[in-house]
């Protein structure tokens, strides 16, 4: 037996009203099928997504820690000793190697998070058009 919450919203189940219901030609039990396919798909995309973005989040702080450790070398190495020219040379090589490699991690993530929405609409797309298929086959039946 159910636990009784004390709240009748959380204690209402449609499908028992709706299985009551008798209305000719229409299969209640196909049509609470359907939803809680539809239901089950949008909670493995909602589930996709959500560790797509546990992904991206981690990687997000891989690359602070690697932006971290980076600058502290760079800092290192431009207050070495050496002449001014040799500084403003160090310095322009630096600046060109944190810029080339923040394009490739914006670029890395961008591709990350492109992946994970796919992924996510994809599941919501094939449900959709298996939907519209349940809704034309269960016309077709309640033709014949």
């Amino acid at each position: 037996m159910a636990k009784m919450s004390g709240n009748p919203f959380l204690e209402f189940d449609p499908s028992k009203l709706i299985g009551d219901l008798k209305v000719p030609g229409v299969d209640i039990e196909t049509i609470i099928a359907s939803q809680r396919k539809n239901i089950e798909a949008v909670t493995a995309a909602n589930q996709l997504a959500y560790e797509g973005f546990q992904a991206i989040f981690r990687r997000q702080a891989e690359v602070m820690r690697t932006v971290t450790e980076d600058v502290n070398r760079a800092v290192g190495e431009l207050t070495a000793a050496g002449t001014p020219e040799e500084k403003a040379a160090k310095h322009a090589d630096l600046v060109k190697a944190a810029f080339e490699k923040s394009l490739a991690n914006i670029r890395e993530l961008s591709e990350m998070i492109a992946k994970s929405n796919t992924e996510a609409a994809e599941i919501l797309t094939k449900r959709v058009s298996d939907s519209l298929d349940e809704v034309k086959a269960a016309i077709a039946k309640a033709k014949s």
